[in-house]
């Protein structure tokens, strides 16, 4: 459908597709991510699939969400191009690096290291990768210095737009739409579940002002409450 041929390209593309769908982004992450989410919480009210998904997809757009990886896959050639290929650990350590930390995550994200093993196996000479690897080296040791990191360690982000580019996928902002059709089998999925389940329409609860100040109040006084 994209026009490639090489059997190391559709092995990818079954690796993307299959590290950003639903059992990845939902299951283990509480409420879900934002596009998750939101194909769920506009399926409860028996919207349709399609409308269910485009809905999530406005969440994807959003930079926060959608745009790590086409961020990750810029910065890397940047620094390529003004360090050289030979980027050595010291020159590193003075730029400010995507693709580090998560959320919800609090060790090395299992998406980066399937990523990582599929790197090492098929393109381990190649530049953009070198440098990824020097950072997973360089990065979180620098960030566990600062005290208030909670998780130092890579995400999914800091892999996949280096292998988009190294088998032909240059236009960076197409990497999203690979990323929206990952995650249209889990949100289907997802809205297939909720149906049999008969699960009703979502209504968040709301915290009122007298709650939140009793809340407040036990916080900063306790020896009171």
């Amino acid at each position: 459908m994209m026009g490639f041929d090489s059997p190391q390209m559709q092995e990818l593309m079954r690796l993307y597709v299959t590290i950003h769908r639903y059992i990845f982004c939902l299951m283990d992450r509480e409420g879900g991510n934002v596009s998750a989410h939101t194909g769920h919480l506009v399926a409860s009210a028996l919207s349709d699939p399609y409308l269910s998904f485009a809905a999530a997809l406005n969440g994807l757009a959003g930079p926060l969400h959608g745009l790590p990886n086409q961020e990750v896959l810029l910065w890397s050639k940047t620094v390529v191009e003004e360090c050289g290929e030979n980027t050595t650990t010291e020159q590193l350590k003075d730029h400010a690096v995507p693709g580090f930390g998560h959320g919800v995550l609090r060790k090395t994200d299992p998406r980066y290291t399937c990523q990582r093993e599929f790197a090492l196996k098929h393109l381990p000479d190649d530049p953009l990768f070198q440098l990824v690897s020097k950072l997973y080296e360089v990065v979180p040791p620098i960030l566990t210095e600062l005290g208030k990191v909670k998780n130092p360690w890579p995400d999914v982000d800091a892999h996949s737009g280096v292998f988009l580019s190294y088998y032909g996928l240059t236009e960076a902002r197409y990497y999203t739409v690979l990323f929206c059709v990952s995650r249209s089998i889990g949100i289907c999925s997802q809205l297939i579940w909720d149906r049999a389940l008969g699960l009703p329409l979502e209504r968040p609860k709301v915290l009122r002002w007298v709650g939140l100040r009793i809340t407040a109040r036990k916080q900063l006084h306790p020896e009171k409450c």
